[in-house]
């Protein structure tokens, strides 16, 4: 099965509406990987909640192989070498029989060969040796003597399970646990050879942390320091392959410092222009060769002149699009992205440097008849900060006097920018302005993140309300006809909406929001073990709050005011919620209900906090769609 080509979609007309159903199942075509040398192109197609690999080869488009997924969660797929591709699952279940622990996300690997058109998992058994057969962070792929190498963290067990790394032997199948980790937030970096370069701990009791470096045979500490939170990051090599890049959070802002692998010196901060929010790694050897900037400055920067050659040449065969790098061959001869724009829709478009062209190989989501436009917005906030956002218009519509629904992002230390957006695009096409405002504590960049410290349900919340009053003033949208949804952070600020500001919403939707801030607190000591721990240090800095008995979290807690609710709320949460517990909307319902308010409920079976099935994505956009319609029609 190969990939067509497809004519470019024009814009929605006024009468011309996608299928809710586009939107809310997963997208038909899913993480697509080209091949080390650029020959073959693998990619998940998707249809409900059945998923299918293909592999491709690219001269021909004859199918060269695929294996069947079925309806478990994918999570990405990449190629180990040219004939073998790795794929990772995850289930949601408590720890394997016999041992302690409570129900979380588990990623399994499976290696596919193309030759062999074999599955073989990837086993993470080892000898004398009590292992998980799981991975616990991102793989990396190292050619060693010609053969691939995969280098990953999996979890060893001795009296506690911690984190070690393994290798795994592509063309043998054998596996290795190569170290051990001795806390659970462990790291390795792993060089072109194959050899540990360095390993990175922290000691989350102890709020300290170090990086030990491994050179010419020995072993030592090279830095080390105390962080409760802001841990340093360990960010890959640098471009020479000399240096191991970290960023140290200084002053406010994170600096990126290179340390120098055979005598651990650590080196100056380097400039803005070598420093990114998203690095791009060699896939061979861990080192960056580039990056993007943030969710604001969305352009690509690459090290190497003819790289960047390659990369603008594809910007100019979409003007006035977004262009999202999806994969690459080792060479950079061959370009997989992801197009978004008026001309083309979102569609997968390939890039061949040889002949200079540029093809569209399929749309992202089967069906869609077109995109809704896209716009940047900036507007200040009542104490004048100000706020950048996104609007999403409805297409065929004149832009004034619109519905509106106000959509915050999770996190918060997140942001929204003006890529496709699912949702958005969902709840534009049938008939709403939508509003994605970056409040202060996104993550635009450290000081902007900063500003939202202590300001959880505080000036975090009226940034959103001052979106609303900003494009009421510009005719934009009718300041009565606006409701507010979000999922995660954005679930909680929808029922903040209608708790903390009442009588700005129509109605509010909270999808695995957070009700009652002392009960999730709560919650994360349980998790972690104890109460001081880097999660609930994390939280309070933005709650403002001390621990889960701070009494200032009842002004900032939904589930606390209750007698403010005056609009409809409809709650919609995963059984399978592994990061804001299904229980938070459960009590907020209960509460909602005892006091007489209206409140629906509806309960995703088998899903997680990031809605990973199409059944259930799309469950939740419908519920969202057809309360919206109920409480605020957009005719």
């Amino acid at each position: 099965m190969g990939l067509a080509c497809l004519a470019s979609p024009p814009f929605l007309s006024a009468q011309s509406k996608t299928p809710l159903e586009v939107y809310g199942r997963l997208p038909t075509l899913e993480d697509l990987a080209l091949s080390p040398d650029g020959t073959e192109i693998a990619f998940v197609r998707t249809s409900e909640d059945a998923r299918n690999i293909y592999v491709v080869r690219m001269e021909d488009r004859r199918a060269l192989g695929g294996a069947r997924v079925g309806d478990f969660k994918l999570r990405y797929i990449e190629w180990l070498d040219n004939d073998n591709l790795l794929t990772a699952l995850s289930i949601t279940s408590l720890p394997p029989a016999g041992f302690w622990g409570v129900e979380q996300e588990w990623t399994q690997l499976i290696d596919y060969s193309i030759p062999q058109h074999k599955l073989r998992p990837v086993s993470f058994r080892v000898s004398d040796q009590t292992t998980f057969n799981v991975a616990a962070g991102a793989p990396m792929v190292r050619e060693v003597k010609g053969a691939a190498l995969l280098f990953v963290p999996g979890l060893y067990v001795t009296n506690e399970t911690l984190p070690g790394l393994f290798s795994y032997d592509v063309a043998s199948g054998r596996m290795k646990l190569m170290e051990k980790g001795t806390t659970y937030r462990t790291q390795w970096l792993v060089d072109g050879s194959g050899a540990v370069a360095g390993e990175f701990a922290y000691r989350d009791q102890f709020k300290d942390w170090k990086l030990t470096m491994q050179a010419d045979g020995r072993s030592r500490i090279v830095a080390a320091g105390t962080a409760p939170l802001d841990v340093p990051v360990v960010l890959g090599f640098d471009a020479g392959g000399t240096s191991i890049l970290m960023a140290f959070m200084e002053e406010g802002g994170w600096v990126w410092r290179p340390i120098r692998i055979k005598d651990g010196a650590i080196g100056d901060p380097l400039s803005d222009g070598e420093t990114f929010r998203r690095p791009i790694t060699d896939r061979k050897t861990g080192r960056i060769v580039g990056g993007v900037r943030g969710p604001e400055d969305t352009r690509y920067v690459f090290f190497d002149s003819e790289m960047q050659a390659h990369w603008d040449a594809i910007l100019r065969a979409f003007p006035g699009e977004r262009v999202e790098l999806a994969s690459r061959s080792d060479d950079f001869t061959r370009i997989l992205v992801r197009v978004f724009g008026p001309k083309d829709g979102y569609v997968y478009a390939m890039f061949d440097w040889y002949s200079h062209r540029t093809k569209i190989l399929g749309n992202v989501y089967e069906g869609l008849s077109g995109v809704a436009e896209v716009k940047r917005i900036r507007y200040q906030a009542t104490d004048g900060f100000t706020v950048p956002a996104i609007l999403t218009l409805p297409v065929g519509r004149a832009p004034t006097n619109l519905p509106l629904v106000v959509l915050p992002h999770g996190g918060p230390a997140a942001a929204d920018s003006d890529t496709f957006d699912w949702w958005a695009q969902a709840l534009a096409d049938q008939g709403y302005a939508v509003l994605q405002p970056n409040y202060r504590g996104s993550s635009l960049n450290e000081q902007f993140i900063a500003a939202g410290y202590g300001e959880w349900g505080r000036k975090m919340q009226t940034d959103l309300s001052d979106g609303v009053r900003y494009l009421a003033h510009e005719g934009t949208i009718d300041p009565k006809r606006v409701c507010i949804v979000g999922a995660s952070y954005g679930g909680y600020a929808a029922l903040a909406g209608v708790t903390l500001d009442p009588g700005m919403y129509r109605c509010a939707v909270s999808v695995a929001g957070i009700a009652d801030l002392k009960g999730f607190l709560k919650w994360t000591d349980n998790r972690a073990g104890r109460s001081d721990n880097i999660s609930q240090r994390y939280w309070d800095r933005f709650m403002g709050v001390k621990n889960p008995a701070d009494p200032a979290l009842q002004a900032i807690s939904p589930i606390e005011h209750i007698g403010a609710v005056t609009a409809p709320v409809l709650l919609i949460h995963g059984r399978d919620d592994t990061v804001v517990p299904y229980e938070q909307s459960e009590a907020m319902a209960r509460a909602l209900k005892r006091a007489g308010k209206p409140v629906e409920f509806v309960t995703l079976a088998h899903e997680d906090h990031w809605l990973s099935r199409s059944a259930t994505r799309l469950q939740m956009l419908q519920a969202t769609v057809a309360f919206l319609k109920a409480n605020n029609p957009p005719d």
